[in-house]
């Protein structure tokens, strides 16, 4: 009698990159095809979270002139539109309550709604309130997104994983830059780069019947049992953190707000700065931001892998100290290095989120993680309100006018140094399980 032939071993997964990651973004590691579905529909939710963000950004000149909003008014306006981050703040623990799945499919639904209502203001209050209500949901698409990766993707490969999300999510910025260039000639002007906005309205009943709950989540609500009712339930999660980690989210925090407060005048005035001081046309910006913005975005994935390898801290750190540099440089520099300023901005500026993002995530417990991104959410938006009205406050006082502008980014973008000192007191998290660093806290 022949002894059975031992079993052949499965065959590894390939390390084929889906149609939907370009090769130059560098290969795919091997995930098993559960992963690979949940990462590609987080993807298509942040992607028009991204392009509604560029939308901001390329048309305030003709957002502005068609509402009536002059120069001195414009950063408050714009100012206004970032407390959509406290409603975010307020509703992201409900994560930790009700699941990653269902906040996720909320937020892609309240903020597609958003976008598209956003197209018929008729005047600033009905823009602020439009606009409010599509990034309240936004953020909380975009930070539960995060969680959702965390806790689903090997150990090895989270960096990777909050880092593809980023570059692919940003080919959002890439679409919203495209359609700017035809902005003139579109029926409606910028309304109808809103109405875009709101596709996801479309893909929405495939994503609610293939979108999975994570893992971790579920194993976390079996031990938990049934979630307790009323207001101190809804706060127990932040009150957690608050207990348990007040030194890492204080950490976290502050470098989300550090880089909000440095890092959005840069970018929110781009357009503006170009069109009035350098007499770009709207074509011009578009091919910059495309071009100078599509090899930025590598940053994602560049500070994903070596956050990987060599460890966040580093990485973090090399970033975020390089980003008010490039900021001065384009704001002050000659003309023929605007689109190299430019890239290195966007690549040092998504390289630092990738890290502070992953932090804020892998270094909480489950039953945290939806408080620890509405904390992030909190101190982003006070960050980005505080450096939009520091820039407008010094335009009052001083009474001057759009081309003064470089001298005040510039200099409020060095408080980004503060958030590259915070990524050196973080403890590392490069390859660990994250019960692991819970733990530790």
């Amino acid at each position: 009698m022949h002894a059975a032939p031992p079993p052949v071993p499965e065959a590894p997964p390939r390390r084929r990159n889906p149609w939907w990651i370009p090769i130059w973004l560098g290969r795919a590691p091997a995930l098993a095809p559960a992963q690979q579905r949940m990462l590609g529909l987080v993807v298509l939710g942040t992607f028009f979270e991204s392009y509604d963000l560029s939308l901001l950004s390329s048309a305030v000149k003709h957002i502005a002139d068609d509402l009536d909003v002059g120069a001195r008014e414009l950063p408050f306006v714009l100012a206004a539109v970032r407390f959509g981050g406290f409603l975010a703040f307020g509703l992201l623990p409900l994560a930790d309550r009700f699941g990653r799945r269902r906040a996720f499919l909320v937020a892609i639904l309240g903020m597609s709604v958003g976008t598209l209502l956003t197209a018929f203001a008729q005047t600033p209050a009905q823009f602020v309130a439009t606009q409010v209500a599509a990034r309240t949901f936004m953020l909380i698409g975009a930070s539960v997104g995060i969680v959702m990766l965390a806790e689903e993707l090997p150990a090895e490969h989270r960096g990777w994983g909050i880092g593809i999300l980023g570059a692919l999510a940003a080919f959002g910025h890439g679409l919203g830059a495209l359609l700017f260039a035809f902005v003139d000639v579109l029926p409606f002007g910028w309304r109808a780069l809103y109405v875009v906005g709101a596709l996801p309205l479309l893909a929405f009943p495939v994503m609610r019947r293939s979108l999975r709950e994570t893992a971790r989540f579920l194993a976390h609500q079996a031990a938990r049992g049934e979630p307790e009712a009323g207001l101190l339930a809804w706060t127990r999660p932040l009150r957690g953190l608050a207990r348990a980690h007040p030194g890492r989210a204080l950490c976290v925090g502050l470098a989300g707000f550090a880089l909000a407060f440095g890092g959005i005048s840069v970018f929110q005035f781009a357009s503006l700065f170009l069109q009035t001081v350098h007499g770009w046309a709207p074509w011009q910006y578009s091919m910059m931001l495309f071009i100078g913005g599509g090899i930025g975005i590598v940053g994602n994935v560049v500070a994903g892998r070596l956050g990987d390898r060599i460890g966040r801290r580093a990485v973090g750190f090399g970033a975020l100290a390089l980003y008010p540099l490039a900021a001065t440089a384009f704001y002050h520099g000659p003309a023929w290095t605007l689109g190299a300023c430019f890239a290195l901005i966007v690549f040092t500026s998504s390289a630092g989120d990738v890290v502070i993002r992953a932090f804020s995530t892998e270094l909480f417990p489950t039953g945290q993680r939806g408080a620890s991104a509405g904390w992030l959410t909190l101190l982003q938006t006070c960050g980005f309100i505080a450096g939009l009205a520091t820039v407008g406050l010094q335009g009052l006082r001083a009474s001057v006018d759009v081309g003064d502008l470089p001298r005040s980014i510039a200099l409020v973008s060095l408080s980004v140094f503060v958030a590259a000192v915070c990524m050196l007191l973080l403890p590392e998290s490069r390859g660990r399980e994250l019960e692991t660093l819970s733990r530790e806290a």
